[in-house]
């Protein structure tokens, strides 16, 4: 009897331990707040793409005079490709059901053409196999040449929030005229530019998807710039079309408190803490007895 007494005597202790850490710290967990259920979250890492995209068009040794061309070919559905010629970026598209199509314009001369595939996460697949395209301009002066870039193939912001996008611009005689397709169906933005240099472009996305936006340029001249850009609206999406369309998990949570293990801890204690004072009275009788 002693012996249970004493071990119930431990039990209360371990009890009032726990039960003060459940007053202090109650038990918190992260729930969905639409289906209530609880889990963990967390970034997952992919493997970077392993399949290479094909140029399907044009064929290599091609010789052109016109100095915008479209590239055509294979790709991993899901994936953004990028174009480049002569090792400089030239344009970007989305891999829609395993194909993509991009136009692009030229140097003068010899361009050497690549595409790359990226996934979501940016990471960079294979190279495909190199094509060579020579243009065959009318004029030689490669200073008169213009030339648009951006350090960002793809860019995106969400719907009826501002995406701004910085480009360059280069080569040619000012003033310039810049139009910006978004690819939304709405009005083309009109940008005039005086001097060669880096410049923004801007547009509002009314509704999510996965957008295709061309660049043009042309200086005083005539002389013609192209790039080819993919914007985003993030947000869920239905869409399977030209257009593409992304999906993102809005899901916001909330916190949950649980109260119910102390609905059953308290009894236990209490019953803990009774035989525990009998024990004392126990021990007390027994030494009194002795005396």
């Amino acid at each position: 009897m002693p012996s249970i007494v004493k071990n119930l005597k431990t039990l209360a202790c371990c009890l009032s331990l726990l039960l003060s850490v459940l007053i202090v710290s109650p038990l918190v967990v992260n729930a969905a707040q639409d289906s209530g259920s609880t889990g963990l979250e967390g970034r997952i890492s992919a493997p970077a793409p392993t399949t290479a995209a094909t140029i399907s068009f044009p064929r290599s040794g091609t010789v052109v005079t016109d100095s915008v061309i479209t590239v055509t070919g294979l790709c991993p559905s899901g994936t953004i490709i990028k174009i480049f010629k002569n090792n400089v970026f030239a344009g970007s598209a989305q891999c829609i059901r395993g194909s993509f199509s991009v136009q692009i314009d030229l140097f003068s001369g010899q361009n050497d053409l690549i595409v790359r595939v990226y996934d979501d996460l940016d990471q960079a697949g294979p190279d495909s196999a190199v094509v060579t395209v020579n243009y065959n301009s009318p004029n030689n002066n490669v200073a008169a040449r213009v030339s648009l870039t951006s350090n960002f193939a793809k860019r995106g912001a969400n719907p009826n929030e501002t995406l701004i996008w910085p480009l360059a611009i280069s080569g040619g005689d000012g003033p310039y005229a810049i139009s910006v397709d978004w690819g939304d169906g709405s009005t083309p933005s009109i940008i005039s530019l005086q001097f060669a240099g880096n410049f923004n472009i801007s547009h509002v996305y009314a509704q999510p998807g996965v957008y295709t936006v061309i660049v043009r340029a042309v200086d005083k001249n005539g002389s013609v710039a192209f790039l080819q850009l993919v914007g985003v609206a993030n947000g869920a999406s239905g869409q399977d079309s030209a257009k593409g369309g992304v999906t993102q998990n809005n899901n916001t949570k909330n916190t949950k408190i649980i109260w119910w293990p102390l609905v059953g801890i308290i009894p236990l204690m209490l019953l803990a803490f009774w035989f525990g004072k009998r024990h004392q009275l126990f021990v007390l009788k027994k030494r009194i007895d002795q005396l």
